[in-house]
This record gives structure tokens, sequence and C-alpha cells, in this order.
């Protein structure tokens, strides 16, 4: 007879899957996957869609807050700003110089213009007074001092005198003499009361004419006209025309085509030589300007 064990007697369980291995991963597991995936996503989206969703939404409404927003802000100043401006400072102490250097240049730059203006005013000027010295016009002459001159009274004079010219010295010395014997046979000529001898006397004197020449002591018409021919002969026109005018009223008449002719050679040598003068003194200031 056995004896009864006292290990349980082992029973098969009732359902079989209880011995099937339990999975690692459940249907939880997957559900919270998917969710955070479609987590994820959304937020992508909102990042990506959501600033342009809320701009055409409220762009009208932000609008006029765009200039405000546009306006840079004025820049504060900062110590560093200030290093520059005080290291390009010793570059602004030359400006005074540069300024007095452009200056001098400028001034002898004009200087050096109405020096120039001065010399050719004054060889235009000699070049009027050596043409003005013939018989002909000399208009062209002055007119191309005119151009680079200013005016004076003596151009406003030479203006008028330079269309006609006048006779030269050398032609009114050689023309003198005959005018001077008609002047002496004019003041010998006889009165209404004059006898037949006086007049017979006075009709020869006028085909053979005689005047008395040299050193003529007295103021007669000899003496006068002699003195006369004298100053014609030394060019002293003016000197010649004085004396002329002491003659007896026939005498004045007899020479008077000549002392025309004189007087004209005699304003334009005066006229000549002081628009010379003028020129060659403008020339010397304008020298002792630039010198100085």
């Amino acid at each position: 007879m056995t004896a009864p064990s006292d290990r349980p007697e082992a029973t098969a369980p009732e359902d079989p899957a209880v011995y099937r291995p339990k999975p690692l991963l459940g249907a939880t597991f997957w559900a919270m996957v998917a969710f955070a995936v479609l987590c994820v996503l959304a937020g992508v989206a909102i990042a990506n869609f959501g600033p342009r969703l809320l701009a055409d939404r409220y762009g009208s409404a932000a609008t006029p807050a765009a200039p405000v927003a546009a306006e840079p802000a004025a820049p504060s100043p900062a110590p560093a700003s200030t290093a520059p401006a005080a290291a390009l400072a010793p570059a602004a102490d030359p400006a005074p110089d540069v300024a007095r250097l452009d200056a001098r240049v400028t001034r002898l730059e004009t200087e050096q213009a109405h020096a120039s203006q001065a010399a050719a005013a004054a060889l235009a000027a000699s070049v009027v007074v050596e043409a003005s010295q013939g018989a002909a016009p000399f208009a062209e002459e002055l007119a191309a001092f005119r151009a680079i001159a200013p005016p004076s009274p003596e151009l406003q004079s030479l203006e008028r005198l330079a269309q006609t010219g006048a006779p030269s010295r050398i032609a009114l010395a050689a023309s003198f003499p005959d005018y001077a014997a008609r002047a002496a046979s004019a003041a010998r000529a006889p009165g209404d009361k004059a006898g037949l001898g006086d007049r017979i006397v006075y009709a020869l004197s006028r085909i053979v004419s005689l005047r008395r020449v040299g050193d003529v002591p007295g103021d007669g018409v000899d003496a006068l006209l002699a003195r006369a021919d004298r100053a014609v002969e030394d060019g002293d026109l003016d000197g010649a025309l004085r004396t002329l005018d002491r003659l007896p009223p026939s005498a004045r008449e007899a020479v008077a085509p000549w002392r025309g002719r004189a007087e004209r050679r005699a304003e334009i040598d005066r006229n000549a030589q002081a628009l010379r003068a003028r020129a060659l003194q403008a020339l010397a200031l304008e020298a002792k300007g630039a010198g100085a």
C-alpha cells in the first residue's frame, strides 16, 4: 500500500493563453506616440502659418504704427565717438593757412592781369603816338587802344581828330615861309587913303615877296614872323601860334589857313603825348604795387 505523497498534484491551467509571452509595446504606447506626433505637427503649423494669418487679420490696425517703428532712434552719444573727433581736430588747423594761400594766389593773379593790361595799354599808346605823327588818319590805332584802356579826356579829344589827322611838323615847317611872306605882304597893304606910289610899291611886293628873317629885333611884322618861323623850325608849334596871335588883323588873315592846320597838329600832339604819359603812369603804379 502506497503512502500518500505530500506534493500537491499538478493540475493543468484552465486557459492555455496564460502561458503565451506578453508583448512589450501595447496599444496604449502607440496611442501616446501618435498623440505626440500630432502635437509636433500642430506646433510646426502654428509656427509657420500663425504670423501670416495674424498679419492678414490685423494688418490694417498695425499700419499706423509702421512710421513710428521705422523711425530710427537718435543715437546716444558714446564716449568712444569722441575719440575720432579729437583725433581729427588737428587736421582742421591748416584751413586758415590754405585760405590765406588762396587769397594770396588770387591777389597775385589779379595784379598780374592788371599789370599785363597796363603794359598792353602803354604799348598801344605808343603806337597811337607814332601813327599820329604822320598826315594820315589814325582811327584804327586809336580804336585798338580804346579796347584795352579806360576812358580819358585825351582819348575823347583824339577820337574827333583821328578821323582826318593833320599835316606833319615837317610839312608845316616847309609850308610856313610861303604863308609868312603872304602875311608880310598883307601887313604892308596900303589903306584907302594911300597914294599912287604906295600902291605901286605894294603891287610890286606881291610879285616879289621880301621879308626879314633871322634875329629881327622889335615887335614889327617881320620880327614876329621871324620868331614864329624859328619856333616852327624848332618844333614848338604852340610857341609859334602864340607869336602869330600878335600880328595885325590883315597878317593873321593871310596866315589863317596854315594856322588852322598847325592848331590841329598841336592838339593831336598834346593829347597823344598826354595819352601815353597816362598809360605809362598806370603801368608804373601797377609795377610798384606788384613789387610791394
